[in-house]
């Protein structure tokens, strides 16, 4: 499968990040409701929230979005202060007490924290290793940081759907590939990345299969990734409208358009 080059700049840009891509939750949210129809669902604020049993000290939630983690552990442990940051103002404008941050230089004090959460956001952040390096250096010696990313196999339907409808739209056999936001920091990668700084790095990997009877959820998905769409190499409206045709013309021709998925958590010590 062609994939973005994994030094595409697009995905680390400050300004597009904190405007077009996450000024505000609804393309975030739209990438995360796909996960609806998944089998088997998996919780994975519950996920965060078990591994943080032995956590005493307060907890940053490093790009932490809309919040959907913060509010989870907040709920289950209200016995652990929650810092939220995220590098878009705009993203966290609802969330109580959260502060813009960029992840290479975190406004925390050294060995500050119980735990560090990174959860699906190092793709974003330029300098992986120095934010590595950041997640470590605030964390108390028995702290814990957990990360989350998709392997280079997820839904992998969904990018040829892509290269498919934006072929079409071009009168080619396939178009190019998509922006894809996770190949900078794959679940197959992560683990050296972050072992640089970490002597303990365990994942828990999420494997899935998404099957849906109507294409909105897909194509939403798809949608979602306008921020990116100067870069697509193809007219985006015209390619997500053309995706929602070759969808509806799966389900009524298979009963399901399906999407396999395999995401994971990294627990690092």
């Amino acid at each position: 499968m062609t994939t973005q080059p994994t030094n595409d700049p697009s995905v680390t840009d400050r300004r597009l990040l904190s405007t077009q891509a996450y000024g505000t939750g609804q393309h975030l949210a739209a990438r995360q409701s796909l996960y609806q129809w998944q089998t088997p669902r998996h919780d994975l604020p519950g996920i965060v929230v078990g591994e943080l049993a032995g956590v005493r000290r307060a907890v940053a939630d490093v790009g932490c979005g809309n919040g959907k983690f913060v509010q989870r552990v907040r709920a289950d442990r209200p016995d652990l202060t929650v810092l939220p940051m995220d590098i878009s103002p705009g993203i966290v404008a609802g969330i109580a007490g959260a502060v813009a941050a960029d992840a290479q230089r975190l406004p925390i004090a050294d060995g500050a924290l119980g735990a560090a959460l990174a959860m699906h956001m190092l793709y974003h952040v330029e300098d992986q290793t120095q934010a590595a390096q950041e997640l470590g250096r605030v964390l108390a010696k028995d702290g814990i940081a957990i990360a989350s990313t998709n392997s280079r196999t997820d839904k992998r339907e969904l990018e040829d759907l892509w290269r498919r409808a934006s072929g079409d739209v071009l009168g080619v056999a396939e178009g190019p590939a998509r922006v894809q936001l996770s190949a900078r920091f794959t679940l197959e990668d992560a683990p050296a990345i972050l072992g640089t700084v970490f002597d303990e790095v365990r994942t828990i990997p999420l494997p899935g299969v998404i099957d849906v009877t109507d294409a909105t959820p897909v194509v939403a998905h798809l949608a979602s990734y306008e921020a990116w769409a100067d870069q697509m190499g193809v007219p985006f409206k015209e390619t997500i409208d053309r995706a929602r045709e070759r969808v509806q013309a799966t389900i009524q021709a298979e009963g399901t358009f399906r999407v396999t998925c395999l995401g994971g958590i990294l627990v690092c010590r």
